[in-house]
């Protein structure tokens, strides 16, 4: 579905990603891990369209979309769920969720009873403001708001960011079900034993490289991830 290869980004002078070579297969759950200032995030947003390519290729189901635009890149089936949630917090729950669905010409109301079947606590506070609810219903509505858009690919940068364990179990198990309703995901998380455990497969980027890759399992038995990643 997804293939990236050679992939650069920077901001001005400063090269962040090199050379990334990355693959997600349609239906499959991909964790991307690394500490702070790794690049996980530049990642997403380069590969959602909202920071450039300095060069490299993205491909999405096979087409070249590097040079295309972010909302362009929403209609070919890429929705992201960004770090820090960013909901709207003035306007409610439902019109949040709404504000996904902007790219898409064919009624919303289907995906909107999927999204509440997903998190039933959005449909009881879907009139409520946004900025009302708590942080990990904030992390449910960002998931949300992206669903709306009716995604291919989902790209989920640190749903589990500042969240209690139960939530964090219950946001990932959400993540876990959207996959075996055939939605592919593309997970960065720090929480990398929660992230390597529900994947298929595996990054883990340094400094903007990718340093290993392989099956979620074989990752979280890893030595070197066990030592820089778990605390083991």
């Amino acid at each position: 579905m997804l293939t990236v290869e050679k992939l650069c980004a920077a901001y001005g002078r400063i090269t962040v990603l090199h050379d990334v070579d990355l693959r997600v297969e349609t239906g499959e759950i991909v964790a991307l891990v690394g500490s702070n200032g790794a690049g996980k995030t530049t990642l997403l947003r380069t590969l959602s369209g909202v920071q450039p390519a300095a060069s490299g290729r993205i491909l999405f189901e096979g087409a070249p979309i590097e040079r295309t635009t972010a909302h362009a890149r929403v209609a070919q089936g890429i929705a992201q769920s960004p770090e820090g949630r960013q909901v709207f917090g003035p306007l409610s729950v439902e019109d949040n969720l709404r504000l996904g669905a902007f790219r898409r010409r064919s009624p919303d109301r289907d995906t909107l009873a999927y999204v509440y079947e997903m998190f039933p606590v959005l449909a009881e506070k879907r009139r409520i403001a946004a900025m009302s609810l708590s942080g990990g219903q904030q992390q449910m509505l960002a998931i949300g708001r992206a669903l709306m858009a009716a995604p291919k690919l989902l790209l989920l940068d640190e749903p589990s960011l500042g969240l209690a364990p139960l939530l964090v179990d219950q946001i990932l198990g959400a993540v876990v079900k959207l996959k075996a309703e055939g939605i592919t995901v593309l997970l960065v998380e720090q929480n990398a034993s929660a992230a390597l455990a529900i994947a298929d497969r595996g990054y883990v980027l340094e400094t903007g490289r990718v340093v290993l890759e392989g099956r979620g399992a074989d990752l979280l038995a890893d030595p070197k991830v066990k030592e820089a990643y778990l605390g083991l």
